[in-house]
């Protein structure tokens, strides 16, 4: 799969509309109750990123990156303006937002991942695609130096240490991150009079899996 390791550009993607998406089968039974299940263990992000244009330039960006990636053929980083990070939106990153598990003294490469909880239940999502220079980790409340204690593979999200950590060592980290997104069509249709008039055009984007 073809994949661009540039992002789309953020002041565009500011005030697109989109989120997760979830796939779950709802099988009625003759007695009224249901069955329900779902083939997706993660959910999937769609985007518009045509509510993000406010200008013709806007759309003359939008164009270019368009033709740059060929349309859907190669997929590229998105920022998720409601969600990029490993904190709370009114928080600070810190290398104790997330905990990626316990070491094992074997195992020396973690994903990075976020934990969505609430109501006693939780959702662990993998994190592929971390924003250079924003990653931070730590062993048991104590932050580690990148470069001489661990190093992250930007395109992967993968976070490779030295050493392996101690068993029952809690390892934990904070970053900024993208979506990894494709155009989720091939044709684009633009009007210079009816976006003078305030018709957008519709850009749709969908998260990909890496």
């Amino acid at each position: 799969m073809s994949f661009h390791e540039v992002r789309f550009p953020a002041s565009l993607s500011f005030g697109s509309l989109g989120g997760p998406e979830r796939r779950t089968e709802v099988v009625t039974l003759a007695n009224g109750f249901e069955e329900r299940n779902t083939p997706w263990a993660h959910s999937r992000r769609r985007y518009d990123a045509g509510v993000g244009m406010r200008s013709l330039d806007d759309v003359e960006a939008m164009i270019a990156f368009f033709e740059a990636r060929r349309g859907q053929l190669s997929g590229f980083r998105w920022k998720d303006w409601s969600d990029y990070r490993s904190c709370k939106a009114s928080g600070q990153v810190t290398f104790e937002d997330q905990v990626l598990g316990r070491g094992d003294g074997v195992t020396a490469e973690w994903q990075l991942v976020k934990t969505y909880a609430s109501g006693g239940s939780s959702y662990v999502r993998p994190i592929a695609k971390p924003v250079q220079g924003t990653v931070l980790v730590g062993f048991d409340g104590l932050q580690l130096q990148e470069g001489v204690d661990w190093e992250v593979d930007l395109a992967s999200g993968i976070v490779s240490f030295a050493h392996a950590p101690d068993k029952d060592v809690e390892i934990t980290a904070g970053y900024e991150f993208d979506v990894p997104v494709r155009f989720a069509t091939d044709v684009i249709q633009t009007s210079v009079a009816s976006f003078q008039a305030g018709d957008v055009p519709s850009v749709p984007v969908i998260e990909v899996r890496v």
